[in-house]
């Protein structure tokens, strides 16, 4: 295909045509004269690229097609369509799958500029379909490529419904953690609070008392105190880490004030 014309050369098509074609694609459309119908389509874009791919349908006068890429006759059209189908289908697939806010985006994002192609996709079917009323296959190629703008824009509305909901379950996740973590330092604030006079004072006289355990066996003594600490230990954590009760809702909140 030479870049400047975009046409193949060897196409016999309206010169108009090739007047109304510049060096870039640009939108997809659909032109009519004497009888010649041509269908500027893009391929299935990817979101990486800048500039999208041309595909060009020509039908002739008596009901044939000629494609630049895709061969001749209508099957080429419907190859253009199940290439789209077939990309729909791969990410739904990956949509169902998907469990992570990550996941979602990069099914978003991929369906974006799909969802773009297939819905101006539909509308230069429908333009063509007006165009050439008699012809049936130009009938089917639309109804696909509805089918093909439906499912896009479904799948569109479900990823970013599964992101939105996986975010919120995280944030409502953190901010359980939060409230556990600030209860737990509330608590050991009062503990430190509560014994912190007591220490000070033992600090500032140097207070040592006698109580007995001095005479007994080193290892046995020094063991017993260690169990002793672990087993005071065991119980703070378990009161600190204990389910704290949630905040009950103030009956200000919009759920109270309609009940």
């Amino acid at each position: 295909m030479n870049q400047s014309t975009l046409l193949p050369s060897d196409w016999t098509v309206p010169a108009i045509f090739r007047k109304r074609l510049g060096r870039s694609v640009g939108r997809q459309r659909a032109m009519f004269a004497d009888g010649h119908l041509l269908l500027v389509l893009h391929a299935p874009p990817d979101p990486e690229q800048l500039e999208r791919t041309g595909r060009f349908f020509w039908r002739q006068p008596d009901g044939s097609w000629r494609s630049n890429y895709l061969g001749s006759g209508a099957h080429a059209l419907t190859k253009h369509l199940d290439e789209y189908g077939k990309l729909v289908e791969d990410l739904e697939q990956r949509g169902d799958a998907a469990s992570s806010s990550q996941e979602y985006f990069d099914v978003v994002y991929r369906l974006d500029p799909i969802g773009r192609a297939a819905r101006n996709l539909h509308a230069v079917l429908q333009e063509a379909r007006e165009l050439v009323p008699e012809d049936a296959d130009i009938i089917n190629f639309r109804d696909r490529a509805y089918q093909i703008e439906r499912t896009t824009e479904l799948l569109q509305k479900e990823a970013r419904n599964g992101m939105e909901l996986v975010i919120a379950r995280r944030a409502e996740e953190q901010a359980v953690s939060s409230f556990r973590m600030s209860v737990s330092a509330y608590r050991l604030n009062v503990l430190a609070a509560f014994f912190f006079p007591v220490i000070t004072l033992c600090n500032v006289f140097s207070t040592n008392v006698k109580h007995g355990l001095e005479d007994y066996p080193a290892p046995w003594t020094w063991l017993g105190i260690l169990a002793a600490g672990l087993l005071l230990g065991f119980i703070l954590k378990a009161v600190i880490l204990s389910e704290p009760k949630q905040p009950v809702a103030s009956s200000g909140s919009p759920r109270a004030a309609k009940s």
